[in-house]
């Protein structure tokens, strides 16, 4: 892994995944509105930004040309279909055999295993309806997209994230393959370690074709869980001989 691109570099967590992905020594290209690269200023000269907008399939296939990984912070702002575009084009337009992680929440389900309790799933569909009547977003084009994503036979990781909060790491999260799962509970993250899993991700071939759901490794749930560490990624860069990719 030489040369990572990220969709929507600008906002918080791309610029947390940018920060990670640099520490290990990644070239970094990233795409994001002319209105925000501003917000990049922190990066000088140590990143390439494109500006346009990420759904546009023109500008995206120009940032990820060339790219080993493409780390893709997938929302549903609108009603025109945003997400699915974005998934779309990243999916038919990435290099071949390039690693390609995307963000979501964990409302998006994977599989009849997924578990949601009553109160979420009211939540979830209240939160959708008045999103979509104001149009400030549409929470069925992120599950369309997620359709998109789980349907292809590229090396993809789709990670689900809990509620995320501001703060200092507290170390790379714990992930279950289900929400529903009871290490799961707590429901939070940090930001900065929700970043920092998709960066590892890209070199970890475990996770292809996986949807992990996260919370935070120092939870009040995932302490409680015996089996939690045997459900997280190793806190060290998987190499070839351990699975991953250098």
């Amino acid at each position: 892994m030489k040369h990572i691109a990220i969709i929507g570099i600008s906002g918080k967590l791309g610029q947390l995944m940018a920060a990670h992905a640099l520490a290990r020594g990644y070239r970094v290209t990233g795409v994001c509105r002319p209105e925000s690269v501003g917000k990049l200023d922190r990066f000088k000269d140590r990143i390439t930004v494109v500006a346009g907008d990420t759904s546009d399939a023109d500008v995206i296939a120009r940032t990820i040309k060339g790219c080993d990984g493409v780390l893709t912070v997938l929302v549903p702002w609108g009603t025109d279909g945003m997400a699915t575009k974005t998934a779309l084009t990243v999916l038919e337009r990435a290099d071949p055999g390039a690693r390609l992680i995307y963000s979501a929440g964990w409302h998006i389900r994977r599989d009849e295993h997924d578990r949601y309790a009553l109160k979420d799933r009211l939540t979830t569909w209240a939160f959708g309806r008045l999103a979509r009547l104001s149009g400030m977003a549409d929470i069925n084009d992120h599950v369309r997209a997620a359709r998109l994503i789980f349907a292809s036979n590229r090396d993809w990781t789709l990670v689900r994230a809990s509620d995320l909060e501001d703060g200092d790491s507290e170390g790379l999260p714990v992930w279950a393959p289900h929400v529903g799962d009871p290490v799961l509970r707590s429901n939070r993250t940090r930001r900065t370690d929700f970043a920092l899993f998709m960066v590892n991700a890209l070199t970890n071939d475990s996770l292809i074709h996986q949807a992990p759901a996260l919370v935070s490794r120092a939870s009040a749930s995932a302490r409680a869980d015996h089996s939690a560490g045997q459900r997280s990624m190793a806190n060290t860069r998987p190499t070839p001989e351990t699975g991953g990719r250098p």
